[in-house]
């Protein structure tokens, strides 16, 4: 698979990477031995970056990860991100940086963190308390590389003034196209940014089911794109994408992950699945070239995203 630079100070992983939530929360139910076998097989088609974050199961998510690819850590990345409370609050206070780095270290079962996102902004501690934080522990050799997620314009110049930052990690797919303004200051400022959420929480994989559907524990239960007033559009644009991908002999995952990678080179997404097969599916995406029609054909379908929004507030806007 092609590599993609992400930031100025040597993070270079492959094209498309893996993201762990889905193995720990959010999803419904899962299966360990599953997950384990779907990360493996992203690392046997050329996968590089596994990102995770303490809250995903609150250490759990990190632990399966660090057994899956535990055969192979030193020829991967592991992301990974603090900053989040059991109760959704935010807590970036140094002192609790460093207690989660520590227990992040143990449940992956590694020496150091190759990207240490701050997983939201917090209000309560300046952004150069805690940067300052996380420079300390790339002094120390504990983590490697920096990066930020969900971060407006104005925190991400203020961190990178305090220390170099990798990468931008936020949402972004054919259904939650706002984080593209961002691009030009990335660009500035020679900060990547990894995608995360590319398939719109599983919509455009074309198999997503109205709400009702999904178990007590499925997120997207609650979420607006699948809300009664919003399904059947966000079907339909689904089913307008999926004639794009049929007329090029591609799966829908394919384009909306060619998508993301299209629309600049220093953007990896990272889609998530328990499954080895659809894991092969989404890496085949880095292979997929889109034309200037079919990115005009794609603008033309959802040219705001999905009906209802992504169900996280976007900063900079």
């Amino acid at each position: 698979m092609q590599q993609r630079t992400l930031g100025t100070q040597g993070l270079a992983v492959a094209a498309v990477g893996y993201g762990s939530m889905g193995t720990a929360v959010g999803y419904g139910p899962t299966d360990d031995a599953e997950s384990i076998a779907a990360i493996r097989h992203a690392r046997e088609l050329g996968v590089t970056m596994f990102d995770t974050a303490e809250m995903y199961g609150w250490g759990e998510g990190e632990k399966l990860l660090g057994r899956a690819v535990a055969p192979f850590r030193d020829e991967v990345v592991i992301a990974t991100k603090f900053g989040l409370t059991p109760e959704f609050g935010t807590d970036s206070r140094p002192e609790h940086i460093r207690a989660v780095v520590e227990a992040s270290l143990r449940n992956l079962g590694v020496d150091c963190i190759d990207v240490l996102y701050q997983h939201r902004v917090d209000p309560a501690v300046p952004i150069e308390d805690v940067v300052g934080t996380m420079a300390e522990l790339v002094r120390a050799g504990t983590v490697k590389y920096l990066g930020l997620s969900e971060a407006p314009p104005e925190i991400i110049r203020t961190a990178h003034a305090v220390h170099p930052i990798s990468v931008l990690q936020t949402e972004y797919s054919i259904f939650a196209p706002d984080a593209a303004p961002l691009f030009p200051l990335l660009e500035e400022l020679g900060i990547g940014f990894v995608a995360y959420s590319p398939l719109a929480r599983g919509f455009l994989t074309g198999a997503a089911a109205p709400a009702a559907d999904y178990g007590p524990a499925d997120f997207r239960r609650q979420m607006p794109w699948w809300a009664a007033d919003n399904y059947d559009a966000n079907a339909a644009i689904v089913a307008r994408l999926s004639e794009i991908a049929d007329a090029k002999g591609i799966t829908l995952p394919e384009l909306a992950l060619a998508w993301t990678l299209a629309a600049h080179d220093h953007v990896v997404p990272i889609p998530g699945s328990r499954n080895a097969g659809r894991v092969a599916s989404n890496i085949a995406a880095a292979d997929v070239v889109l034309t200037a029609d079919d990115l005009a054909h794609i603008a033309a379908i959802a040219p705001a995203g999905g009906h209802g929004g992504r169900g996280t507030p976007s900063p900079w806007l």
